[in-house]
């Protein structure tokens, strides 16, 4: 179940991962916490590892990640990143 949930990610993608969960940003909060009152039977996960990757936010049921994108997603680099992000969750059979 564990290479399955998260797409085998590493020790160090976990540790990034938790590093994350106690520093997100104003909007990951806003949107962690509107997440659980909106859709109260629904398990996401913040700061999910997913291979190489930290989704923001993740539902293993639906097969959802959900990114919450700032201005640094407009440096040629972080595009870049963001698509071979985008590109491997979708050969995983996730939604992006």
């Amino acid at each position: 179940m564990r290479k399955k949930l998260f797409l085998g990610a590493n020790a160090e993608i976990f540790k990034n991962a938790k590093a994350l969960r106690y520093n997100m940003t104003p909007a990951e909060n806003a949107l962690w916490a509107s997440l659980g009152l909106r859709f109260p039977n629904i398990k996401f996960r913040r700061q999910h590892a997913l291979g190489q990757y930290i989704a923001d936010f993740y539902c293993h049921h639906h097969k959802l990640v959900i990114e919450i994108d700032g201005s640094i997603h407009h440096l040629p680099e972080v595009i870049q990143n963001d698509f071979e992000k985008q590109q491997f969750l979708e050969e995983q059979g996730l939604k992006y």
